[in-house]
Formats: C-alpha cells, structure tokens, sequence
C-alpha cells in the first residue's frame, strides 16, 4: 500500500498518454509564442503595482529604497535557478502538466496529487487577485474619462464593509486608498434588505478570457501577443517620457535600509517572476518543446529582468522612495511631477498588461487539472478535448466559472498569500525532480540540460525554502487544511481511480 503511494509514471508512458487521439492538443505554438506567453504572465501586478511597496517599504519592513534594482537582480537569479530546472523537464516531457507531471515522473503519484492539488489553488487564488487588481484600475480609468460604473459593481462586500468600519473610526474622514470601497458601501442596492455588493467587473473579464479560451489557443495566442506589445509599448512610454523627469538626488542614498531592505524588496517582488511556470503548461501545444520550451522560459525571464530594471531606475529617479508606497506606482510618479495625462496612458497599461496575465493563468490551470483527470486521478469528464477546437473545453469552462465566482466576492488580502506558498512548494518540488531524474535515468537524450546539476537545482531549492520561511503562519495554516483537504480526495478517489492502479489489476 505504501508504496503505491510513491509508484511513477514512465517518461515514456507520460509522453504516449499525450499522443492518444481523444486526448490530443493542437501544437501550434513556437518560440515567439512562448516568449510572449512569458512576457503576458511575469509584467503584470509585479511592475504596476508591487514595485511601489517594494521600494517603499512600511513601519513593519523597511523597503529597499531605489536599492530595489538589486532586489530585482537578486530575485532574477533565484527564479533563474528554478527556471533552468523547468526548461530541462518541459523539454524532456512535453505534456501540459507542469510540475504536476514533472513530480510524477520523479517523486511518485503521491507527491504528484499534492503538487497538483496545490497548483490547482495557486492559480485559482492568483487569477482572482489579478482579475480583483484589473476590476479597480478599469473602474478607476472609465472614471477619469468620465464614465462612472457603480463602486458596488467593482468591489468585494467584505472590503467595503472594512472600509465603511475604518472611516467610521475615523471620525468620517476618507483616505484616499478606501475611498472606492467606501463608496460601494454608501450606494450599493439591497435586495430583500441583503446588501448587493458584488465585483461584476472582475467576474466579467474571467469570463471572457475564458470564452477566448475555449476557441483556440491560437487565437489566444494571438491575444495575448497583441496585449504584450501594447504593455511593451506602455513600458517603453513610461521609460522615454519619464527619463525627463529624473533627478539623480533621488537615487540617494542608494540603500537606505542596507541588505536587510534590499532583501525585503526581493521577497515582496519574487512574485513579479513567478509567470514563467505557465509557460511550461504550453508543453503539449508547442511545434518542437525540445528546442522551444527552454527559449521561451529562459528567453522571457532575460528579457523581463531587463525590463523591470530599467523601469526600477526611472521610476526611483522621479520620485523620492518615501513616496512610492501606493498601488499604481508608475501612474502616481507621473502625478507626482505633474504629467497627468501620462498618468492616465499608464493605467491603461496596467489594464492590459493584467489581462495578458489573467489570460495566461488562466490557460494553465485548465492544463493541470486536464493531465489529473487523464491519469485518472480526477474524474473522466475533465479530460475531454472539445472536438472542433482541440481545447481542454470542460476544465477551461469550469475553472473560469470558480474564478470568476471567487472573483465577484474575495477579498485580495486574503487570497493572494496562498498563491505565494503553492508557487515556492511547486519550484522545490521541481527542482528535486531535476536531481532524481538525473540519478534514476542519467542515459536518457536530454535537449537541453540544466548546467550544474546538482548544485543548480540546490540553489534554486535553497531559495525557495528561505523565502516560504518568511511567509506568514496563517498562510501556512491555510495551506495545511487546503493539502488535507486533497489528501481525503486521494485516498477515497484518486488512489482507486488511477490508471497505474486500474492497469496493474
């Protein structure tokens, strides 16, 4: 019994599963495709909206202060090393499974069903904290054309009751950060005398990435390389228009809070990276993975380092540290020197580059759960492959309906940490897969190697683990009942449905 718990899945016997005809993806993408997809999912709330805490810092944790390009530096090569233990797998096992089939090939269906059940929340919570983030820039952008959408239609009833509680205290004061919540709570509607504050914005756009989805991953594909031009192009306004508006003194002192700032910057802004795990998910719809799969990680990973250093050094030489600690910080340094209408072109940006990330997760997540329900350990219905469109068509439906409901009524605080710990849990595991691989099965053909090996993927691992050591306990804690949760599935489900325990009958 207990070592059927551990019992693998051949490489082979994965990669075959992938060729059967009912199961089949369409593969059509290539190398520019996943560098875009890379692109669309790593600049996005990390470079519109957590570089300004970052920098800043609070009465808490001291920020980084114009320092945070290090942290940028820092965090790039931890993701580097996680990244070049991805680009080794999704070459050697083209499937949709990421880490999921990663840990199955490797560690046992055990550990595979845990990190499976762990990405299924990691994208889930994810996707809704950007579909949350992007339902406020859209509503604060329609605003300042001036189209109103009613606040109670792009907020969570839990925050604006904070809210409405918080001003209360106040004396009816309104800080500006609240001001939106508290305005759902001062004219929302009722219905049988129960509040109706629902987040309609954020639903909406899940729902129609979901439809894109469904169509074609071309199309999506298309989509999204569109949106990442766009951002692209928002970035490079941002640097060109801002670069005028940079005054050196700013940039001193450099570290104002030393390494311990620096490093609190880094961990606050290690999720800015976390996109290029989607990439891997693409597997099984890419022309030539072998070639293609470690260009688009690699590939993205270099050019969003790039890209978020440069962006760090103009935005940290138009306004002093201090003042950075805002949501929107590259619209806010824009209002600060007084540019608003350049204001205004970067919060559009920050609009598309969140719906090129909401699109890219949410074109994982199905993935994972249609590679579970092909090796049985979820229920059959999840691996159906619409018939005209060649998409995993039930999972992205269903999963697109979660989110979009979790969306509608969450509080972002609340769910975005337990992206965090299933993110670092996911690199660990696939960093040790790296190693056992190599001890198990060193003769196997290898297009692309992680170089290194072991001391590569123990970097990667050691990083991992520090920064999950800093998360906090009750992230923890919710992490622990949601893996309880999974792990009463597997024993009264998954266990008995699996295809490696219905074939050794």
């Amino acid at each position: 019994m207990i070592k059927d718990l551990f019992r693998t899945k051949s490489l082979d016997a994965l990669i075959a599963s992938g060729d059967a005809a009912e199961h089949k993806l369409k593969r059509v993408l290539g190398p520019i495709d996943l560098i875009a997809l890379g692109i669309g999912a790593i600049i996005g709330s990390g470079i519109f909206a957590t570089v300004g805490t970052a920098v800043a810092g609070d009465a808490a944790r001291p920020g980084a202060g114009p320092a945070i390009v290090i942290s940028f530096l820092l965090t790039a090569i931890a993701c580097g090393f996680c990244g070049l233990c991805y680009a080794e797998f999704a070459s050697l096992v083209p499937i949709s499974g990421s880490a999921y089939t990663y840990a199955y090939a490797t560690l046992g269906e055990l550990v595979a069903w845990i990190i499976g059940w762990d990405l299924i929340i990691e994208y889930a919570v994810g996707n809704s904290a950007v579909a949350i983030a992007w339902a406020a820039y859209f509503h604060q952008l329609m605003s300042g054309i001036g189209l109103h959408i009613p606040a109670w239609l792009a907020v969570d009833f839990r925050s604006a009751g904070q809210a409405a509680a918080t001003v209360a205290a106040a004396g009816g004061s309104i800080d500006p950060p609240i001001a939106l919540f508290y305005e759902a709570w001062q004219t929302h509607p009722t219905l049988l005398g129960v509040p109706i504050i629902f987040n309609a914005l954020a639903a909406a756009i899940v729902l129609a990435v979901t439809w894109l989805l469904v169509i074609g991953v071309k199309e999506s594909a298309i989509a999204n390389n569109i949106m990442v031009g766009v951002k692209l192009v928002i970035i490079v306004f941002f640097v060109v228009f801002g670069i005028f508006y940079v005054k050196p003194e700013n940039w001193s002192p450099f570290a104002p809070n030393g390494f311990a700032g620096i490093w609190v910057g880094a961990s606050l802004i290690f999720y800015a990276y976390i996109g290029f795990d989607a990439i891997s998910t693409a597997a099984e719809e890419c022309k030539n993975p072998g070639r293609d799969m470690p260009i688009g990680i690699i590939g993205s990973l270099l050019i969003c380092t790039v890209i978020y250093v440069v962006v760090a050094l103009v935005l940290t030489g138009m306004v002093p540290a201090d003042k950075l600690g805002v949501a929107d910080p590259l619209a806010a340094a824009f209002a600060y020197v007084g540019a608003g209408l350049s204001a205004g072109v970067v919060s559009f940006g920050a609009i598309i580059a969140l719906t090129a990330v909401l699109l890219v997760f949410q074109y994982g997540q199905p993935r994972i759960f249609f590679s579970m329900s092909r090796d049985g350990l979820l229920p059959p219905i999840f691996s159906r492959v619409h018939p005209k469109y060649r998409t995993p068509h039930v999972t992205t439906i269903w999963t697109g309906v979660v989110v979009a409901a979790i969306s509608g009524f969450a509080n972002i605080n609340e769910i975005v940490e337990l992206t965090n710990i299933g993110t670092l849990f996911a690199f660990v595991l696939v960093c040790i897969g790296v190693i056992v691989l190599r001890r198990r099965d060193p003769q196997r053909p290898r297009k692309f190697k992680t170089p290194f090996v072991p001391w590569v993927p123990l970097a990667g691992i050691g990083c991992c683990i520090y920064l999950m050591a800093g998360l906090p306990v009750v992230t923890w804690i919710r992490f622990g009942i949601w893996l309880v949760i999974g792990a009463v599935i597997y024993i009264f489900y998954s266990q008995r449905k699996s295809r490696l325990n219905t074939s050794a009958r």
